[in-house]
């Protein structure tokens, strides 16, 4: 029953985490809308199937190497740290952006890629990506793998269920031309995904500092 809930706590932390991120205007995003706009709804999830097969394929390279560092608590504080200051600079950074952000959903741009080779392309084209995903992803991978690759799987299938769900709602919308993602509802989701980072920053600089006094 313990190890349930601590894997439901995984997988809805990983969810709104990642959903804060999609959130973000970004490449990813904006190639979402014009490709929605020119092929329909089904382009939104396509494109995040290319974007889940760099981040599985990603996600399998960081797990090939935890077996060197998985036992060092030096080196998993300093990554639960730095995953704490990755997110509180997140949360920040989304709540201070809050009142000046907006959904474009105008698809004014043409792609040139099939949806799925889009989404490994432009997730690559975000230098951010590779950033979040070799701090705050480390960080997280490796408290997940302390429950073994139940704990992976749940992380990995919440932050790619939070993509999906987002983008195909923006792909949704675009497609149906309609406007039911109002610019006050989609604030509304960056403030309330802003302050669970703060809060969950605090975990992971908790988690953090308890693993290197215990070091």
């Amino acid at each position: 029953m313990e190890l349930t809930l601590i894997l439901l706590g995984i997988f809805s932390s990983s969810f709104v985490i990642a959903l804060s991120g999609a959130l973000m205007p970004g490449p990813l995003l904006t190639y979402t809308v014009a490709e929605a706009a020119r092929r329909g709804f089904w382009a939104g999830p396509i494109i995040m199937l290319g974007h889940g097969a760099l981040e599985l394929t990603l996600l399998v390279l960081l797990l090939l190497g935890i077996g060197a560092i998985i036992n060092q608590p030096l080196i998993m504080g300093a990554v639960a740290l730095t995953g704490a200051i990755v997110l509180w600079w997140l949360g920040y950074d989304l709540l201070s952006s809050v009142r000046t952000t907006r959904l474009d959903l105008s698809g004014t741009s043409a792609g040139k890629f099939h949806p799925f080779w889009a989404g490994i392309v432009m997730s690559l084209a975000n230098p951010y990506w590779l950033v979040w995903w070799v701090t705050l992803g480390l960080s997280y991978v490796l408290f997940a793998y302390n429950y073994g690759l139940m704990g992976v799987a749940f992380f990995f299938v919440g932050h790619f269920l939070a993509d999906l769900a987002w983008y195909s709602l923006v792909a949704m919308a675009v497609a149906q031309g309609k406007r039911f993602l109002s610019d006050r509802l989609y604030q509304g989701f960056m403030t309330a995904c802003a302050v669970f980072l703060l809060a969950f920053g605090c975990f992971f600089g908790y988690h953090g500092v308890k693993t290197l006094l215990g070091a």
